[in-house]
Parts: structure tokens; sequence; C-alpha cells
């Protein structure tokens, strides 16, 4: 076999991949998968199926590799071979002192500190992380895949999800695939992206002064150092096929929804109009030249940010119209194209010089929410391999918003990931906005109501 064939292979990395380097070494961009399984996993099987994904997907098999004489040079270096190996932890001692954590289920720790885990502080780490967590009752455990934001957007962890439990069935072997894919600004559509200077200058002005404007949650604590916690917002199956059906009427999608619902219960303690920062990002991968399918794993989202002003008394089906509204408009002009280089230019800005945001806080919005919904109604056969629950998401404690939805329909109701920057904003607080956002879908659902 000639040296060529077996020698790693190197790209360095696209606009958008960099500012999420850039990002995860401040604590935002850790992306986590956690699995809650009713039996210990065989290790030698799990891993034989991770090897199969890493052969699948170059990207899994890389090390995103930091200059060490250029500060903003990182790199993807792919291994011709997969090579990962599971960590094994003991759950009870990640847990110990922890018991009284406001109810927060054991699963539920285990995920949070998975997601305060930066490994990518090194100037040379693994994209794809592996660990299972033995539970201190022995009848459970936690199967956590852990990945830079770079390599794992939301698409691409659900498709993940999907995959392994595909490949941990199969027996074949899979021939390794040997680059990882263009990065974004290298598909987009010609001319898509292209803006005329003064225009582009306007427009990062613009963003820039708005910024400034915009209204963020009370921040509980500015000074202690940050992490990310989880809350979660559910519905039951009637309440989710109502909010659904309003939605189908809306002619809107579910962010909208949920975008709206999170606004009011944010702004429910104001008394006077609030101008509110909402960021949406949208999957890029069908409109790219040429396209590309949920298998091709990476970075392959963009986002577009509407601001909001908020009088009081909105209706959530007027209000998630309006926003849905702004941001369908601003996608069909192309801002998801023709605004990534300005959007990914503010928030390295924004890490660079954090006294420009509110506080310090590097809050760039108050809500983040995903354009699509990822559909999943594979409980049944989850049950069946002893997989009893998984959450998904990725940490936003330095720069990004206060809020990060991460929304899933499993088997027909509505699972809600809120992440959030601790202790900046308190558990107790974003419980109590969870609360009331729920009330909110809830209510306006009852219109719905067979």
């Amino acid at each position: 076999m000639s040296v060529e064939a077996v020698e790693s292979k190197c790209r360095t990395v696209g606009g958008t991949e960099c500012s999420w380097c850039r990002g995860v070494r401040g604590g935002t961009g850790i992306a986590v998968l956690a699995l809650l399984t009713s039996k210990p996993p065989l290790i030698s099987n799990l891993q034989t199926a991770l090897r199969k994904l890493q052969n699948s997907h170059p990207i899994l098999r890389s090390r995103i590799h930091h200059s060490t004489t250029e500060a903003t040079t990182f790199s993807f270096v792919t291994s011709p071979t997969s090579s990962i190996t599971i960590e094994s932890h003991d759950g009870a001692k990640i847990l110990a002192g922890n018991e009284n954590d406001d109810g927060v289920s054991p699963f539920h720790r285990i995920m949070e500190h998975e997601l305060n885990r930066n490994t990518w502080r090194d100037p040379s780490a693994d994209m794809f992380v592996a660990s299972v967590y033995a539970m201190p009752d022995a009848t459970a455990s936690v199967v956590v895949l852990r990945l830079h934001v770079a390599a794992c957007d939301r698409t691409t962890a659900a498709s993940l999800l999907r995959e392994l439990l595909v490949v941990m069935e199969a027996e074949e072997e899979v021939v390794p695939e040997g680059e990882v894919s263009l990065a974004i600004e290298d598909l987009v559509p010609g001319g898509k992206a292209k803006k005329p200077m003064w225009a582009r200058g306007i427009d990062v002005l613009s963003y820039s002064v708005n910024s400034l404007r915009l209204t963020n949650l009370k921040f509980h604590d500015t000074k202690t150092d940050r992490f990310s916690q989880v809350v979660r917002l559910q519905l039951n199956h009637t309440d989710t096929k109502r909010v659904m059906a309003g939605c189908e009427r809306s002619k809107i999608k579910l962010c909208g929804a949920l975008g709206a619902a999170g606004l009011m219960a944010a702004h429910s303690t104001r008394s006077s109009s609030k101008k509110y920062g909402v960021i949406t990002l949208t999957d890029c991968r069908s409109s790219l030249d040429p396209p590309l399918t949920p298998h091709n794993f990476g970075f392959y989202h963009s986002a577009i940010l509407n601001n909001h002003v908020m009088k009081g008394g909105e209706s959530l089906w007027e209000l998630a119209k309006r926003t849905y509204g702004a941001f369908a408009n601003a996608k069909n002009n192309g801002k998801h194209f023709s605004d990534m280089a300005d959007m990914n230019f503010l928030m390295c800005k924004a890490i660079e010089n954090p006294g420009l945001t509110s506080s310090s806080s590097l809050r760039t919005s108050i809500i983040s929410v995903f354009e699509d919904t990822v559909i999943d109604d594979g409980g049944e056969k989850y049950r069946e391999i002893g997989l009893e629950d998984y959450m998904g998401c990725a940490s936003v404690h330095g720069v990004g918003p206060s809020i990060a939805m991460f929304h899933t329909i499993r088997d027909g109701a509505l699972d809600c990931l809120w992440v959030y920057p601790a202790p900046l904003h308190s558990r107790e607080q974003m419980q109590d906005l969870v609360n009331k956002t729920k009330a909110i879908l809830i209510e306006a659902g009852k219109s719905y109501q067979d």
C-alpha cells in the first residue's frame, strides 16, 4: 500500500466552522447526544458500531488542529482509519453531592456534566468522543456521544442516532470514505453569498447597533464562571396535536409558535414595549450546490437574526405569524447566504470583545430556535433494544443566546430542551419561563381541540 493511501488528510476549516472553533474554546458548541439504556451496553459491540460510523463519515475520525502560530487558523486532520475508544466512568462519582439538585434526574445531570467537558481547548483534539456511565443502581447506563459542533449540526446529530441503531444490528463492513465534505461556504450556489462592500458594511453596522438595543432576560450572576444547564419542556400527545394544528392553520412551522411563546413568557413581567432578538437556524443542505443530504455530516446550518418589538397583550398565533413571517421573508430573500459572513464576523467580534454585549454577557439574542422539527417515531423500537430516553443539544455558555431551543416531536409528543448559560441565568428562572411557555402553548392550542 502506498504512503499516500494511508496518510492523514487535512482541510482548513471554512468561515462558519472557524466561528464554531473559536466559540467552542470559550464553551459554546459542545454537542452532546446522551442515551439512557435499561441495560449496560456491550462495549465491544458499541465500539465496533462507532467505528463503522467513523468509516462512513470522515469528519468523525478527524481531529481539530489549532495552529500554534496563527490564533485563528484551524484545520480538520482526518485519519485514514477509525480509532475511537470508549471511556468508562462511574456515574456515582459524578452524581455525588448533587442528589438534591432541584429534582433533576441522574440521567439529566450526567448529560449536563458532559455538556461542560471541553477537550477542545487543546491544540489538537478528537472531534468525536464516546463515554459510558454506569449508574449507581446498576439497572441502567448512560451512553454519551460528544462532538465538536463544527462536525455536528442538529441534522447530523439526528442522523447519527438513526445510523448508530442501524449499524449496531448490521454485520457488514463499511468501506471508509476518504475526505471531509467541503465547508458550507464552498457549496453556496453562485452569487448567493455576494454582497456589495458598502451593503455589507451597512448591514454589519446595523446588526451591531441594533444588538446594543435588544432586551435581555434578567441576569442572575454576571461574575462567576459559566457553564451550560438544561431544562425540559414537554407536552402530551393531545396538546402537541392541537399546537401543530394551530401551526398548520396559521401556515407557519412549529419553530414560530415556540419562539413566540418564549417571547411572550419572557416579556410577561415587563410593563413597556421592548425589542428582542431571535435567531433562527436553517439547514441549508438541500439548497447547496451540489445539494447535500442528512448523510453528509458536518455543520451546514445558517443563522438569520430578526428583531421583534413586544408591547404586551399579543396572542400567540398573531405573534407567531409575525415572527415566523419575518424569518421566512428573510430566507426567501437569501439572507441565510448573503448574511452568513456578517453573522460569523459579529460572532467572532463578540468573542474577542465581550464588553460590547450587555454586562459582558456574550448574549447575542434572547432565543435561538431551529426552523425544522426533528420527527422521531422510533419509540417502540427503542424500547425493544433497551433505549429508555435520550437528549441531544449543544452548550451555549460562551457566546450565544440566553435560551437555545432544541425541539423534537417524539411519537407525537413535543420534547424541547432549553439550554442556557448558568449562573448568568438560574435554573429556577428558566423553569419558571418553561412553565409559562408551556401554559401559553396549551392555552393557544385549545382553539384547535377536537
